[in-house]
């Protein structure tokens, strides 16, 4: 008996042939179109792959085993909304316009193309588990926070029972206060009811159904709670952690003297609270929560193992930005120090990336779009701001810009005025360069320079000095590094225009769309 079309059939088989002829010639153009991107929140770079005695993290350690670990990578914001938003974008925060948290690049550049969308767009898959936009932490778990519906075809929004249980259990320096200010708890929950372990469950049947697809391109982003605030993980993890064998930080009051005020701004009147006791605690609590996160990137680790797609997936772990614990008095994030800005940063690509290598050139979470356009084979649009790792994932002797920008920006003028201080705020911006780290505060001419050959904790700034005692060779440093910074700074306005100011948020509702937004 013959096959009868109606006019609605055949739009949707010439539709589903349409997508599956776009599919076929997206999927002939690399052999890698897969993507596994894993992302913690609040991590600096305390992983034992990078060096750290106490924190074991067998589990990112082996990833880090199988593909490329970037020693000096940064983010471009130590904020999370504004880092997220860059990163996901591949678009300086200048460009994007996001410079606080609970803003998404939707209310200023609504037509741009996101990371994820882009493989939607392409005819793929783009999953959302967990965090990979803003959310407020805890209160938004279990919901999609602050999220773009356009970059995702489906997300999952687990909650657990340090969310919907043991809240009011939590410690912290500021009673009823968890996401914004130190804070941790001891969980007597086994790991698979903590929401990072039902982000992992998830993250397992969803690569288990991406098993069984074999067309178009795919990113899935996974997105860790911990170890932000509040440091929430079984109490086992605690119990590995010897509080007394934790080396807290010595001589601030020495160290900040040649600091600028501003540079310090980020701190918090919670922070004078904490005794030597709490620091330790603090301090082994962060620690506990991040061997926690190890346990279940693990557990996606082994998903994509026992599912046969390690040699055809491209799996990226990082962070949005660092996290301070003490250094220069300062804790938490909202500073351009080191500790702040630098993020741990693995690319493990099958056939593209050096089993165990190390690339020392800096490099930005802005690097990441680009990089992942080029493995998959998806056309790098222009706009994009960052370079391109591809070279540096395959040889050795590949050379980078040479350096990466991260910058700041705090309210200006009179504070307790929401209008006056947004419209005239503090501004700094930070060059690291394989050795130097350069700040430029645009309040006045307060800078900072450290050495980090001989200076690796950014204990002395060696602009401090007034510019007519300065050596001839610091004064020959500085004003390079000045007229790259600022080269830089240009050129991360929107189009690359020095002129151009950053795009204004609309503060009104929009309407999600999926198509073309």
């Amino acid at each position: 008996m013959p096959v009868r079309f109606t006019g609605a059939t055949l739009i949707v088989a010439v539709f589903f042939l349409i997508i599956h002829k776009q599919t076929r010639s997206v999927a002939n153009a690399a052999d890698l179109q897969r993507v596994l991107f894993i992302m913690a929140d609040d991590l600096n770079t305390s992983l034992g792959c990078y060096g750290h005695s106490i924190v074991k993290t067998p589990n990112i350690d082996r990833l880090a085993a199988r593909g490329v670990r970037f020693e000096r990578a940064y983010c471009q914001f130590p904020l999370c909304g504004p880092s997220r938003n860059s990163l996901l974008t591949g678009l300086y925060p200048n460009s994007t316009g996001i410079f606080e948290n609970e803003q998404i690049f939707r209310q200023s550049i609504p037509r741009h193309t996101s990371l994820p969308q882009a493989f939607r767009m392409a005819g793929g898959t783009s999953i959302r588990i967990g965090k990979l936009y803003h959310y407020n932490v805890p209160a938004s778990i279990g919901t999609s926070g602050h999220d773009d519906p356009a970059s995702w075809t489906q997300t999952w929004n687990p909650a657990g029972c340090d969310r919907l249980i043991e809240q009011p259990e939590i410690f912290s320096l500021v009673p009823g206060s968890f996401g914004g200010d130190l804070s941790w708890h001891a969980s007597q929950y086994a790991s698979p009811l903590h929401t990072d372990g039902l982000l992992a469950r998830d993250a397992k049947e969803c690569i288990e159904r991406l098993s069984m697809m074999n067309h178009g391109p795919a990113f899935v982003g996974i997105g860790f709670f911990r170890p932000h605030t509040p440091f929430v993980a079984p109490k086992e993890f605690f119990d590995r952690i010897s509080l007394d064998s934790l080396t807290l930080i010595e001589n601030v009051d020495k160290d900040i003297k040649d600091i600028p005020q501003v540079a310090l701004r980020g701190d918090k009147k919670s922070h004078a609270t904490l005794t030597e006791a709490l620091q330790r605690q603090a301090i082994g609590a962060y620690y506990a929560s991040i061997m926690f996160m190890d346990e279940q990137v693990g557990v996606v680790l082994d998903a994509i193992q026992t599912q046969g797609l390690a040699d055809s997936t491209i799996i990226v772990f990082t962070s949005d930005h660092g996290y301070q614990l003490g250094e220069h008095g300062l804790w938490q994030k909202m500073s351009l120090f080191e500790t702040a800005t630098r993020v741990p940063l693995i690319i493990a690509a099958p056939g593209a990336a050096r089993p165990g290598a190390v690339v020392d050139e800096p490099v930005g979470l802005i690097d990441l779009f680009p990089t992942l356009m080029e493995l998959c084979g998806l056309k790098v649009s222009p706009t994009l701001q960052g370079q391109s790792l591809v070279p540096m994932l395959s040889s050795c002797d590949a050379r980078g810009r040479g350096w990466t920008m991260s910058q700041i920006q705090f309210p200006g003028g009179n504070v307790a005025k929401k209008e006056t201080a947004q419209k005239h705020p503090i501004t700094g911006y930070s060059l690291r360069t394989q050795r130097w780290r350069y700040t430029e505060w645009k309040n006045g001419d307060e800078l900072e320079l450290y050495d980090h050959e001989s200076d690796p904790n950014e204990l002395v700034n060696l602009a401090h000095r007034s510019a007519e005692n300065y050596s001839v060779e610091v004064s020959t440093i500085i004003k390079n590094l000045s007229r790259q910074l600022n080269s830089a700074v240009s050129k991360s306005n929107p189009g690359g225009d020095p002129m151009a100011r950053p795009p204004k948020i609309n503060e009104k509702t929009w309407s999600p769309m999926l198509v073309n937004p």
